[in-house]
């Protein structure tokens, strides 16, 4: 699968997308509005940050308890029910006079039901297209996300200005149930792609499985935790301008949509496969600039010269794909992602906490030399660990259309 044309012609592939669309754009407008709503009340970055990411921490407790389930579960009616429910938690914390602990609870709750959502629709994703499309495929929700990120933020800030955080968050629950709707009504329904019954200790059996692979287990460490720390930058934005964060937001999903339609698009696969480091050093270098506290418009430049960088979850994730049994892709992308998430929500914390007791652009410089570091950590190790995934040999051969041979081997 080589084009755009090729993917949006593929059956189911367009509700998907189109649900994943409505979901982000929700995520991304109830983010801010909550965000706002918290910063109001408290005026703590702490606590701000965390509205935005802390949810996240739900995901560790996911990862290891529920996400046997992503491959167990009928994806139609999981996409579609998880979307509902989200868009009925966000619907409650825009009750007037709810409590600041509340609405950490509901987003603690939401989050422990997503801690599997993303290995089902990952793993759906995959079942669709394929591992030959995959990259491609993924690549398109990346930079639908980037767009939805560039757009939602944008109206977002206006709606809040121009409205209420709360009549904002009220729109965005109505984002989540059209979700909701459009997965139900435009996915087939499918059978689950594993057997038996999903159990904490067969998520952890999995767990370990996945990572008695050294090069899965670095690539697993890559995308969670050099992403995860420059995530934490992201969080201090609204403390950082708090009446310009989604100017912030908006050019940092920009540069995010730019380095995903140039990693999964233009660079060819020998390209790509080296771009994967110097990508996340991209990520994280501009936002040690923050330190000299630069003005919004500085600031907006270098958010976005950074979020080109993330096209390397990208690289990470195409190598990753490579070296999963079938039978285990709900499982495996769904820990990216839990892992991935829960690694946001900590990073804030710990950016939260740094910004309480320093200021937000000395908190932004701190986690940006932490990414940079634990990737000049572990990028050594990859590139000395090519050999086969020890559950299913990897003839260069067979190796698909568009990924890198494990030569150059994300």
């Amino acid at each position: 699968m080589r084009s755009y044309s090729e993917l949006f012609r593929t059956r189911e592939f367009t509700p998907l997308f189109l649900s994943s669309c409505f979901r982000t754009a929700a995520s991304t407008v109830s983010g801010l509005a909550l965000a706002t709503l918290v910063y109001r009340a408290t005026q703590s970055p702490l606590l701000t940050a965390l509205s935005m990411f802390g949810p996240s921490l739900a995901q560790v407790v996911g990862a290891t308890t529920l996400l046997s389930a992503a491959d167990r579960l009928p994806p139609r009616a999981t996409v579609a029910g998880i979307a509902a429910l989200f868009g009925l938690g966000t619907a409650a914390m825009a009750i007037p006079g709810l409590p600041v602990w509340t609405i950490f609870a509901l987003l603690l709750l939401l989050g422990l039901i997503q801690s599997c959502g993303g290995g089902v629709q990952w793993g759906l994703l995959n079942e669709i297209l394929a591992k030959e499309g995959y990259l491609l495929g993924r690549s398109v929700f990346n930079m639908m996300s980037g767009v939805a990120q560039v757009v939602g933020f944008a109206t977002g800030g206006v709606l809040v200005a121009l409205l209420s955080p709360r009549a904002t968050l009220l729109l965005a629950a109505g984002l989540y149930l059209a979700a909701a709707l459009t997965a139900r009504l435009g996915l087939t329904p499918r059978a689950p792609r594993a057997a038996g019954r999903p159990s904490i200790a067969r998520t952890w059996r999995t767990n370990a499985r996945l990572f008695s692979s050294p090069e899965r287990r670095t690539l697993y460490l890559l995308l969670w935790v050099p992403n995860g720390l420059v995530v934490g930058c992201e969080s201090l934005y609204v403390s950082y301008a708090p009446s310009r964060a989604g100017a912030l937001f908006a050019f940092a999903a920009f540069g995010m949509f730019v380095g995903d339609v140039t990693t999964g698009r233009f660079l060819p696969p020998r390209v790509r496969a080296r771009l994967g480091v110097p990508f996340l050093l991209l990520l994280a270098t501009p936002y040690l600039f923050f330190v000299l506290r630069p003005g919004v418009a500085v600031a907006a430049v270098l958010v976005a010269v950074a979020s080109i960088g993330f096209g390397s979850s990208l690289i990470q994730q195409e190598r990753l794909v490579a070296l999963i049994p079938d039978d285990l892709s709900g499982h495996a992308l769904g820990l990216h992602t839990a892992g991935m998430l829960t690694m946001q929500g900590v990073s804030a914390a710990l950016a939260g906490g740094t910004a309480q007791l320093t200021s937000p652009g000395t908190a932004m410089t701190v986690m940006a030399a932490a990414s940079v570091t634990v990737t000049l950590t572990l990028a050594p190790s990859l590139l000395h660990r090519r050999g086969p995934s020890p559950d299913r040999p990897r003839p260069e051969a067979s190796a698909p259309s568009g990924r890198p041979s494990e030569v150059n081997a994300p």
